[in-house]
């Protein structure tokens, strides 16, 4: 892409609605997607962090006045400048809070969606990390009213925390900061600075709770963070010009600074995955893309079970007709008639690839449902046998006709009813037959067609019978020996394709179970790891609010301790159910 699309806007009823222009372009993204959003209030700056990481000095609009440019979210795929194989997009959102709006909700959805799409989310604001930008965070803290994990049911304290296991990773970009980094005297790194900020206050007054609320939902929904400060980048006079001044003229610790930002998004942002660590490319991020934006415009919350599920049926449905398809074309490509050692061979190998197709662009095919579809092949390969066999014995009629028109043109002529016109008819009759046999690339009707005689006995040379009786048992003795022959070998490529089906299947789901087991790994670690720095800060009673997590081995963990206090239900770790 030469720049930005918007990709989420608001339609003429005020509607939020995907631009099928920026779907189209995600169409054609075949290679997986790291995704990174950035979201703030309106006029911080968020565009041009966002043309820093595309690498250009325009794109993604900057603006020079009090009013928000960017409307909606706008998207810019690029090739990834780190990672060969894989597109970056980049999505730049609407500013939060513009008064002109007059619409928090949409402000909202704008987050919800930034939350939900990208692998990478970069908050914007500026000045400090202090309760004023924290206030502004509020969104955060909605999350769990405008999203949900599970599909039916579920208590929302659950689903809380699952939200570590599926949302992005968290930058803090704090703009045009003054101070030194310095708590209690001491310097501190960009990090330390993010996590002094989003220390938790001891006490059960409501005023501690809303002040905890904000970090707290921050500590437990994101897996990881990062905190980067920037200075201001040249004189308020130029600010904006930002994207027509040459570097020279911007201050060589912001551009430092940018640089660093930049390096880290590049190295540390992950592939975007689903739900079951199922990776996402360019065709299913527009799939998640319609999904979410249909269940905010229907009024529904969205729902990471259901956007899931629905991405799955697009996606099978095409791999099922990619695979179908490529078997179709590389047997469209035998020239028939063929043996059927050929077509065999011819099969097993288009089925074989076919099934890989399938398997590396379908997931969640729950009940192989989908997968059981491709026993359409086995149909189209017993049409083409029955295709072939057709062909075939159109082609060994025509042979023969063409063989023995020299015979058909003496037997009218009468030169078999002159003396010696017998011999003279057996010679040529038993040459068209040596001729024929001899002729390649007939397929499987030789036999049936030929049968090793000509039968063209003209009517006063009565055929001796025992030869003829030898001929046409002989003929059937052929003709059974083929069925026999094609019907053992249907059987055999029924069950070589049925074991290359079993292969693949449990390739696949070896494979997903994998990546769904790294997933609920990371997302154990995470907890593990707030948890810990919990315990360091003295908040033992806050922990005993938290429900237990799994060790990894089945057993379910307090929080505040390393005792196995039950067995696993199943419920914090699926993949080790009790």
């Amino acid at each position: 892409m030469e720049g930005p699309v918007c990709l989420v806007g608001n339609g003429a009823n005020g509607e939020l609605e995907v631009n099928p222009a920026a779907l189209e372009i995600l169409r054609g993204v075949a290679q997986p997607v790291v995704v990174v959003a950035i979201v703030g209030l309106y006029r911080t700056g968020k565009s041009y962090l966002m043309n820093s990481l595309a690498g250009k000095q325009r794109g993604f609009s900057l603006g020079s006045t009090v009013q928000s440019h960017t409307k909606g979210i706008w998207m810019w795929c690029l090739p990834h400048p780190r990672r060969p194989g894989h597109t970056l997009v980049l999505l730049d959102t609407e500013g939060l809070g513009d008064v002109e709006k007059g619409d928090t909700k949409n402000d909202v959805w704008i987050f919800a969606l930034a939350v939900l799409l990208s692998s990478t989310l970069v908050y914007n604001s500026k000045g400090t990390i202090d309760q004023f930008a924290m206030d502004q965070l509020h969104f955060v803290s909605e999350l769990t009213e405008h999203i949900k994990v599970k599909a039916q049911g579920g208590d929302n304290v659950e689903e809380d925390t699952e939200f570590v296991r599926f949302f992005p990773s968290f930058v803090w970009a704090v703009r045009d900061f003054t101070l030194e980094l310095r708590i209690e005297g001491q310097l501190v790194t960009e990090d330390q600075y993010l996590e002094h900020a989003l220390a938790l206050r001891k006490g059960i007054n409501k005023k501690v709770m809303e002040f905890n609320l904000p970090r707290q939902c921050i500590r437990n929904f994101f897996p990881t963070r990062k905190c980067f400060v920037f200075v201001q980048p040249t004189s308020r006079q130029e600010m904006g010009q930002l994207d027509s001044l040459p570097t020279s003229a911007l201050d060589p610790q912001f551009l430092d600074q940018t640089r660093r930002f930049c390096d880290y998004v590049f190295h540390c942002s992950h592939v975007k995955t689903v739900k079951g660590g199922i990776p996402v490319n360019g065709k299913r991020f527009g799939s998640l893309v319609q999904s979410y934006v249909g269940t905010i415009r229907s009024g529904q919350v969205p729902c990471l079970d259901n956007a899931v599920t629905a991405m799955a049926a697009i996606e099978n449905e095409a791999a099922l007709r990619e695979a179908m398809a490529h078997y179709a074309a590389g047997m469209g490509a035998l020239r028939l008639p063929a043996e059927l050692a050929e077509l065999s061979a011819a099969h097993g190998t288009h089925e074989g690839d076919a099934l890989r197709l399938f398997m590396q662009r379908s997931f969640k095919d729950e009940e192989q449902e989908f997968q059981k579809q491709l026993a359409g092949i086995m149909e189209r390969y017993a049409d083409i046998l029955a295709e072939n066999e057709a062909v075939s014995e159109q082609t060994c009629r025509a042979l023969l006709e063409e063989l023995s028109a020299a015979m058909q043109q003496r037997l009218s002529a009468g030169l078999y009813s002159q003396p010696g016109g017998y011999q003279a008819y057996d010679r040529d009759q038993t040459q068209v037959v040596e001729n024929y046999r001899a002729k390649p690339n007939k397929g499987v009707k030789v036999s049936a067609v030929g049968g090793g005689a000509v039968p063209l006995f003209p009517p006063f040379f009565p055929p001796k019978e025992e030869k003829q009786k030898a001929e046409m048992l002989e003929q059937q003795r052929k003709v059974a020996e083929e069925k026999r022959l094609q019907t053992e070998q249907l059987l055999k490529d029924q069950e070589r394709s049925h074991q290359e089906n079993v292969k693949q299947l449990e390739a696949k789901v070896a494979e997903e179970l994998a990546s769904a087991r790294q997933e609920a790994e990371r997302a154990l670690e995470s907890k593990l790891k707030e948890q810990e720095a919990m315990l360091q800060k003295g908040f033992v009673e806050k922990l005993g609010h938290y429900p237990p997590v799994c060790n990894g081995r089945g057993r379910q963990v307090a929080t505040n301790s390393p005792t196995p206090v039950s067995p696993c239900a199943g419920r914090c770790c699926p993949l080790q159910p009790g």
